[in-house]
Order: structure tokens, then sequence, then C-alpha cells
């Protein structure tokens, strides 16, 4: 790989890493459709204050979403929603993985 390519790469891997959780995804998903105080997202995903701050805190040092704070809560937003393209696109991967399995089942049937 050339020197030169490396940040970026490396960039696009900070990206991907933060996006690689579980409640992340789901945080995600959820600020596309609205901003979300913390305490909305602490009550969706079922886990403690501290933990979905620090889920937002990698979301925020990866650049997917910014925040706001308005009296006694942060707000959160997704940054680009274009994000949401890429997680289409794993939608997509995952269908095409399940219909090559069902075909490999059928096959294993016969």
């Amino acid at each position: 790989m050339k020197e030169t390519m490396r940040p970026r790469y490396e960039a696009r891997a900070k990206i991907l890493k933060a996006m690689a959780h579980p409640s992340r995804l789901m945080m995600i998903e959820e600020l596309q459709k609205q901003e979300r105080c913390v305490n909305e997202l602490t009550e969706m995903i079922g886990a403690d204050t501290s933990t979905v701050s620090k889920h937002l805190s990698v979301l925020k040092n990866a650049g997917l979403v910014t925040d706001e704070k308005r009296a006694n809560c942060v707000y959160y937003s997704l940054r680009c929603a274009c994000v949401m393209d890429f997680i289409g696109c794993v939608e997509d991967v995952l269908a095409a993985r399940s219909a090559d399995h069902q075909k490999i089942m059928k096959s294993c049937k016969k």
C-alpha cells in the first residue's frame, strides 16, 4: 500500500469500526429518523446511561453524529444520512448470502 493512501484507509476504518456494534447500529438507524436525547436512546437500547454515552462518544469521534446540549439533555443527530445507504448495502449482502444458503440447503435435501 502506498504510504500516501494509508491515512485515507485508516480514516475509513475508523468510521467502520465505530459502526461495528449492534447498539451503535441501532442508534444510527434511530438518529436517521430524528434527533434523540441521550435518555431516549438509553431507554431504547436498555443499557445504562454511561454505556450509551460511551457508544455515542465513539460515533461522535468518528464523525458520524453531532450533539447539541439543550436544557438538561444532550441531543444527538446523524451527521450524514448517506450512511444509511451503506447500511442498505449491508442488508443486500445479507439477503444475497441468505439466498445462497437456501440454495445450498435445497441441494442437500435432494
